[in-house]
């Protein structure tokens, strides 16, 4: 087969597709049987690598830190000016990070942690109000940008300073392994390597479809006034394929780039209306008060085992959204290399760890403490609802809650189903781009193979909506398909650094500035 002059991997496509089909299939015919496997692996799993990923997670954080005020990162990637301005790059990154479960977790994720709090914490007392907006912030703040950078950085490396062709994990492997001989075994590696990431994109993007297409389509339907069904989630769910569709065929620069910056104007504007027609000054109390809590614990919550009680808090939370968070590393980390050129490693991490989580601070400070003020005051059971298992009815109580109800639950709708768009998007062409054989700078996969991957991205979470799956289920998507790519990223990262300390290791800060400079002014390859 061939993709405008480029070889598809038939084998990798073939190997998805049956994939898709088995899954759909068996949660279809034996929907119990599927969440009583699904409750055994999450336990499981959580239970053997939780402290492991804590650990590793905030080492994460302190390399990146320490990388970006080190020499090395002043290193280009890629010759040229950036193809996109700051405010496009800032944009596309913080919406490909995001989809509309973000909104969800917005609303909600505070009541969580105030019916059972962390820290040994008391229930329902002022205490775990602060402690579950401080780790609301934590859980989509530094660590969790950390576990997007650490492995796009070594993708970014290898496709636009090594110059390496083929933009895949298997392909950064293999470049990583030098001039030894390709063997027989090695070629089954990074098969293997390239089907763990297929994987892992249908077991994040199952969470983010799972939790959002029926969260937009009870909100809508409240609005016009029926019951949401799952033909209410099919249909949305093909109206959103059919948009994001359309934008991963005309391309990123047209699509991507054009939504993800409308979509941040409309994010910010509806946040700002509802700061402005909400409890302007409990939100920006809440808000900072959350930041402090976080930074002042920062240590203990990333380190927290909770191994006297084993309340299953860190497991449950923490270390599934860190592993939540790895489960978007492969196609961000691909996303990002094509949208980064011309960028420092430096400006990469400060985009990512800073501006990243300073978008998700803004989110769901605003939301969060919108939310939380009305459960303080007694308008909306917010807690109360999230524990019986209604977070979707309580964040459409809370809206209707709001001065011109109906405007704001429309914007609200436009700009979840963007969220997810966007995510969508940038997933099916990172999909596109790993499925397409020698794939070199400057090159993109073709729109027809884009479509194809819109299509089956679909597929999975429709089956969780039609068994009506509960959130552990969802959950153990993200547990199961991460683990594996634990030891693939931990190779890349060592690659990584291998890379950078042969290429400048004897190469002084102010010479790689120079170079830098040098290549900011070459042109574009």
């Amino acid at each position: 087969m061939s993709n405008g002059g480029k070889r598809l991997d038939t084998f990798l496509l073939s190997i998805s597709l049956g994939f898709v089909v088995a899954i759909v299939a068996g949660l279809t015919a034996f929907p119990e049987q599927g969440n009583e496997i699904a409750n055994y692996l999450f336990n499981t799993f959580n239970m053997i690598f939780g402290t492991p990923v804590l650990m590793i997670v905030f080492g994460s954080v302190i390399f990146l830190a320490a990388l970006a005020l080190s020499k090395y990162g002043s290193i280009r990637l890629g010759e040229g000016a950036p193809e996109y301005s700051t405010y496009a790059w800032v944009s596309m990154m913080i919406c490909a990070g995001l989809g509309s479960a973000t909104v969800y977790w917005a609303f909600t994720e505070w009541a969580y942690y105030f019916n059972a709090p962390p820290l040994g914490v008391a229930t329902e007392t002022t205490q775990a109000y602060e402690l579950g907006t401080a780790y609301n912030l934590f859980h989509w703040g530094f660590s969790a940008w950390a576990a997007y950078c650490i492995v796009s950085l070594p993708v970014a490396y290898h496709f636009h300073v090594r110059k390496n062709p083929g933009l895949s994990l298997s392909a950064v492997c293999t470049a990583i392994r030098g001039d030894k001989p390709i063997t027989p075994l090695w070629r089954f590696i990074s098969r293997v390597v390239d089907v763990i990431f297929i994987f892992t994109i249908f077991g994040a993007l199952s969470i983010t479809l799972g939790v959002s297409v029926p969260m937009v389509s009870e909100i809508l339907s409240s609005l016009i006034g029926i019951e949401p069904t799952f033909n209410v989630n099919l249909v949305l769910i093909l109206i959103i394929s059919a948009f994001f569709s359309l934008s991963s065929y005309v391309g990123i620069q047209k699509g991507m780039a054009r939504i993800s910056s409308m979509n941040t104007y409309l994010a910010i504007g509806f946040c700002l209306a509802v700061f402005l027609v909400g409890p302007t000054m409990f939100i920006a109390k809440s808000t900072v008060n959350g930041v402090g809590i976080m930074i002042q614990d920062f240590v203990r919550m990333s380190l927290y085992t909770d191994p006297v009680e084993n309340s299953g808090f860190p497991e449950g939370w923490t270390v599934f959204y860190w592993l939540y968070w790895i489960t978007y590393t492969p196609f961000v980390s691909i996303f990002v290399t094509k949208v980064s050129k011309g960028r420092s490693i430096r400006g990469v991490v400060l985009n990512m760890l800073i501006s990243g989580s300073a978008g998700c601070f803004f989110f769901f400070g605003i939301l969060g403490g919108l939310s939380q003020s009305m459960d303080i005051s007694g308008l909306v059971d917010v807690s109360g609802m999230v524990a019986a298992g209604e977070g979707n009815q309580a964040i459409v109580q809370v809206m209707n809650a709001l001065p011109f109800s109906a405007a704001f639950i429309i914007l609200f709708s436009l700009v979840s189903v963007l969220f997810l768009a966007t995510t969508l998007d940038s997933a099916a062409f990172t999909m596109a781009a790993t499925s397409t054989k020698g794939l070199r700078e400057g090159e993109e996969p073709s729109p027809m193979l884009r479509l194809f991957w819109c299509v089956m991205l679909a597929a999975v979470p429709l089956a969780m909506m039609f068994i009506e799956a509960p959130l552990n289920t969802i959950k153990t998507c993200a547990i199961v398909t991460s683990i594996p790519l634990l030891f693939i990223i931990g190779y890349m990262v060592q690659g990584f650094i291998r890379w950078m300390h042969q290429d400048y290791g004897l190469v002084s800060g102010e010479n790689i500035q120079q170079l830098a400079r040098e290549a900011a002014s070459a042109p574009a390859e």
